[in-house]
């Protein structure tokens, strides 16, 4: 099943096991107006798969093989629309999103805060003297009375650890909303496209346990951590072996390795930590590269560029380093900067599957949506 986050007033902590969240309920004599009945799959958010078993992994993938394949053609959203707010860029979560609502026979409403609708505030209590024009309080309730769900894209500003890793915008969405929240990246968390990595390894490789690393690769500029976040808790919970290779100071958060650790465990598969890049590599059969940034340097842009000046010649994914593996798939979310994360000759070659784990977004996306809306 989806498991799905608890919709209480309080705001949720990206970190906590959703599959504990059983209770879904509000508080606050105004959110006890009378509702239609739900079950509690169809009332939660898609925020990220802390708490998830391999079970609740291989269902949505097994739908998604499905739409696919064509098995599935059913339009369990027809006649409703989902809400797209994007705060910024995308390209193929946008796409996949908007096509995916359409095929299964809904309508996609795109908005972007400070451009195609107002800026908004999100903080509690706060005094809107600035820049924000409307809060998220009427926002998300309004489009919840047009709209069937709501997708978010908020990244990381990498401005305040702290802060960001509570995922406070997202939360937000999620504990006004009297609809689903889909998670379409926030600062700590990428789920779908985690969801997405799991099933092109699954296409390409089988169901079997797998070798997996996930390396840091040098960029020009600090990069959020939702998308490696996500892939190694991903990984973990569908029993695979794991490697993160990363230079020293770019650990992923420790309450979340210590989640990774405890899924890996219950699901037959191990994780390590490499900080040499060659070595990484050996007879791996999974190659997933993502650049991100160091916790100690939120705030602090040009000490981490600084930092990682170092870096840049060893760590990305070339031909070399391919050659270690044991024929090895290469995976990244996209964008990607050629011969920057990865060489020409990696990414051009028949072991590059960018293009197919770009189009499964697609379809575990409406395997998402079709979960939390059919009904």
């Amino acid at each position: 099943m989806i498991c799905l986050s608890n919709r209480c007033g309080r705001l949720f902590d990206p970190l906590r096991l959703c599959g504990l969240a059983r209770n879904i309920s509000r508080k606050g004599a105004k959110n006890n107006r009378s509702r239609r009945s739900r079950s509690r799959r169809l009332r939660g958010d898609f925020l990220n798969t802390a708490g998830y078993t391999r079970d609740e992994i291989e269902e949505p993938i097994q739908s998604a093989l499905r739409f696919k394949s064509g098995a599935d053609r059913s339009r369990p959203l027809a006649g409703r629309c989902v809400a797209l707010v994007f705060f910024n860029p995308s390209l193929r979560t946008r796409a996949s999103m908007q096509v995916g609502v359409y095929e299964l026979g809904g309508n996609a409403v795109v908005l972007e805060p400070g451009d195609t609708s107002w800026t908004l505030e999100h903080r509690e209590g706060a005094v809107m003297d600035g820049d924000k024009t409307e809060h998220v309080a009427e926002f998300v309730r309004v489009l919840g009375r047009y709209c069937a769900a709501i997708g978010l894209r908020t990244f990381a500003a990498l401005k305040d650890w702290s802060a960001e890793r509570t995922d406070p915008i997202l939360n937000a969405f999620a504990k006004y909303s009297d609809v689903p929240i889909i998670n379409l990246e926030s600062a700590m968390h990428h789920p779908c496209q985690a969801l997405a990595d799991m099933m092109t390894i699954r296409e390409q490789l089988g169901e079997d346990r797998k070798k997996v690393l996930l390396t840091w690769a040098w960029h020009p500029k600090p990069l959020p951590m939702a998308v490696p976040n996500s892939f190694a808790l991903a990984a973990a919970q569908m029993g695979h072996d794991l490697t993160i290779a990363h230079p020293p100071g770019y650990e992923l958060d420790d309450e979340l390795m210590e989640e990774i650790r405890r899924q890996a465990a219950e699901a037959g598969g191990s994780i390590a930590v490499e900080h040499h890049v060659d070595k990484a590599f050996d007879g791996v059969e999974v190659v997933y590269a993502k650049s991100w940034g160091g916790q100690s340097f939120y705030g602090l842009p040009e000490k981490d560029i600084s930092t990682r000046a170092q870096y840049r010649s060893k760590w990305i994914v070339d031909e070399q380093k391919m050659a270690r593996t044991n024929n090895a798939i290469f995976m990244h979310c996209l964008p990607v900067r050629r011969n920057v994360i990865v060489t020409d000759g990696v990414i051009d070659s028949a072991s590059s599957v960018v293009i197919d784990e770009a189009e499964n977004r697609l379809h575990i996306q409406k395997a998402i949506l079709a979960k939390l809306l059919s009904g």
